[in-house]
């Protein structure tokens, strides 16, 4: 690809699969937005809005794998859209970079508010004398983060045992919280509850309320390029990492579909659960007790603790890639390697600071603190898109060991259509009546993303960014070589 190696191969297939796997988190990503999904459509879309967006995940997942053969490199996204670029590549890796990064910023800023405020939910159930604010949630999430800075500080092979130890976590916890919903309570609701449908978003057209439903699994399925980021520490990286991505949508959407079949029929008063705080955790309390609920809560915390230290191992790849180019400020701070541990420490801090600058806001108001994570999904998504789109523009694409045939444009082209239409879900108006607390922000915080990036691009950054660096020929970068 044109770098000389800094980084250490030490992730094997299955590792490479944990990391998606656990950004995907399916534990995480249903209890998070659950309660969103019961107002919104309720079971018809929580369940089969479930199926069918998976299958168009794995469509995008399939066109992005096809690529990451391709260029198995840290840079992954921003990287390929610079090599599969017919004009501008500069400026087609420039915005890719920069929507990756402040995507994957805002998902481990997400992942650690949403830990915090399970945790604190978690000891409100414990002691309830134990008062919740915005600011004891803010400080928790600070901690959080600064003990995933610390464990992606080490070697990468600590994070491959952890990621190793998620994907158990993840798949053991899904099986007892099932297990425990179908066993234990005496009363379920009947097959015919999975059509049940229910509109409360505020808005009189059922069809949008139906549409707004299915981004529970679509802010469920973000997060599966870690796999691709993870290129360069990965054996066989041009079949391991592709497969990852595969592997880690299929498991999560077979998995996923299994829990929100046990909470959806679990469900005893559907207008009580749905107008708790947390209407999962409502849900355990009322199947099976609140001393069971409070120790499946635990597996839950877990699970989120695990997917945001894989979101920032990721994120610490892309800065990392990204600064190797030299298209962020500092860029020679943050591509450099520890000698002794052959991580990027550096970036790895940062990756930890900036989502505690965006998590501060909500030390004051919780509606600036969604205002600024909301670009998370559809900085990710757009990211994922404009290599898909520019390989779908391309005739003569050389595809890597796992590649998709014939097929390969057609699944872009169903992978291009299914990001565009899902953005705008993300865009648009989510509950009725509009104000300032439930307006929905993405589009605001994309637009300052994009003004910033082309202001900096035009100002500065098109004279000395040019898309990924060639360090020289394949015999020269191995010479360079540091490992």
């Amino acid at each position: 690809m044109g770098y000389p190696r800094k980084l250490t191969r030490r992730f094997r297939a299955f590792d490479n699969f944990a990391i998606s796997f656990t950004i995907i988190n399916i534990i995480s990503g249903i209890f998070s937005s659950f309660g969103f999904g019961m107002g919104a459509g309720g079971p018809r879309i929580l369940i089969f809005g479930w199926i069918g967006v998976s299958v168009m995940v794995l469509f995008v997942g399939a066109s992005m794998a096809e690529i990451a053969s391709a260029y198995p490199t840290s840079g992954a996204l921003y990287f390929s859209a610079g090599k599969l670029a017919k004009r501008h590549r500069g400026a087609w890796s420039w915005y890719t970079g920069w929507l990756n990064f402040v995507g994957q910023v805002g998902g481990t800023a997400a992942t650690g508010f949403a830990a915090a405020t399970f945790i604190q939910a978690f000891i409100g159930l414990q002691w309830p004398t134990y008062e919740v604010t915005a600011q004891k949630t803010v400080a928790i999430t600070a901690v959080i983060l600064l003990l995933q800075a610390l464990a992606n500080t080490y070697t990468v092979h600590l994070v491959a045992i952890l990621n190793r130890i998620s994907v158990w976590w993840l798949l053991i916890g899904m099986v007892v919280i099932v297990t425990a919903l179908v066993v234990v309570p005496t009363h379920h609701q009947p097959a015919s509850f999975a059509t049940h449908f229910v509109n409360n978003t505020g808005f009189t057209n059922g069809v949008y309320g139906a549409m707004l439903g299915l981004l529970v699994t679509s802010w469920t399925f973000t997060g599966f390029d870690g796999s691709f980021h993870m290129s360069e520490e990965t054996v066989k990286a041009t079949v391991n990492a592709p497969r990852g991505i595969m592997r880690a949508i299929a498991y999560s959407a077979l998995t996923g579909l299994i829990l929100m079949l046990a909470l959806v029929f679990a469900i005893h008063d559907y207008d009580k659960t749905a107008s708790a705080s947390a209407p999962p955790v409502q849900i355990l309390i009322d199947a099976l007790g609140l001393g069971t609920a409070k120790l499946l809560l635990l597996i839950v915390i877990g699970a989120m603790l695990f997917c945001g230290l894989a979101n920032m191992t990721s994120n610490t790849r892309q800065i990392f890639a990204f600064s190797r180019d030299g298209a962020m400020p500092g860029s020679r701070l943050w591509h450099s390697v520890s000698l002794r541990t052959r991580t990027p420490v550096k970036a790895v801090w940062l990756a930890a600071a900036c989502p505690l600058v965006l998590v501060l806001p909500g030390w004051w108001s919780h509606t600036a603190f969604t205002a600024v994570v909301s670009v998370n999904v559809v900085g990710l998504f757009l990211a994922y898109g404009v290599p898909i789109f520019l390989r779908l523009r391309l005739d003569d694409f050389q595809p890597g060991p796992w590649n998709l045939g014939r097929y390969g444009k057609l699944v872009a082209a169903i992978a291009v259509t299914w990001i565009v239409l899902s953005n705008v879900l993300f865009m648009l108006p989510q509950a009725s009546p509009v104000t300032v607390t439930s307006f929905n922000y993405a589009p605001v915080a994309l637009a300052v993303v994009l003004f910033i990036a082309t202001v900096w691009w035009f100002a500065t950054a098109r004279r000395r960014f040019q898309g990924p660096v060639s360090y020289g020929s394949p015999d020269e970068v191995a010479a360079m070589d540091l490992i």
